[in-house]
Formats: C-alpha cells, sequence, structure tokens
C-alpha cells in the first residue's frame, strides 16, 4: 500500500472555542497547502454525550444526554506534524475528551 504524507483532522468544538482552535492550528503549521497558510473549513453540527461518573463535562449534567451545536473543524496536516497537532489542539480544547478524527489522505492535489 502507498505510503501517505498528509493526514485530515475533524475536531468537533463548541463555537465558543473556534478563536481558540484556530490559532493552535496556525501555530503548529496545520493547514498549511502550498503557497497558503490558515486554511481550514468548519460546518456546524449536533453533537450529542452523556457523561458518566467520574467526568467532569465543560458542558452537561451527569448521567444526563446532553445535545448540543457545536462546529466540525477541518484541517489537512503533514503526516509528520500529527502529534505536535493533537497537543496543541488538546491544549486549546474546553473539553475533558475532544473527539478528534485523524484520517490519512492518500492521492492529495497539494504537496
Amino acid at each position: 500500500m502507498e505510503e501517505f504524507a498528509f493526514c485530515k483532522l475533524e475536531i468537533f468544538v463548541p463555537a465558543s472555542h473556534l478563536e481558540a482552535i484556530r490559532q493552535a492550528l496556525l501555530e503548529t503549521d496545520a493547514g498549511h497547502i502550498g503557497l497558503y497558510d490558515g486554511c481550514l473549513s468548519y460546518s456546524p453540527v449536533t453533537s450529542c454525550w452523556r457523561p458518566l461518573e467520574g467526568a467532569s463535562p465543560y458542558l452537561g449534567q451527569m448521567g444526563r444526554l446532553c445535545t448540543q451545536p457545536e462546529l466540525k473543524v477541518e484541517v489537512t496536516c503533514r503526516k509528520e506534524q500529527t502529534d505536535a497537532v493533537l497537543a496543541a489542539v488538546k491544549k486549546a480544547h474546553p473539553y475533558e475528551e475532544p473527539v478528534i478524527n485523524v484520517l490519512p489522505l492518500w492521492k492529495t492535489s497539494f504537496g
């Protein structure tokens, strides 16, 4: 199988923290495509979760299903940057357990 050079991150975050996440991504050079940086997209989503005993939720109440509007931020980064980008995003993210999906990208149109 062909090796991949880029990943796409999907980051679910409350709108109140979009700028903090955007800054963390910019500082780690995520979203750098050719002669452009700071490239990302975001769209509204509705997320749900239930905090279990021992959790310390940013939003919601223990044992109750919580449904909230959030943003899904999508950004690319080089494979070797992934650990640094994840660390920066987790530091800027308000959630105890942020949802961040990392997907390998093959045959990208940039590089």
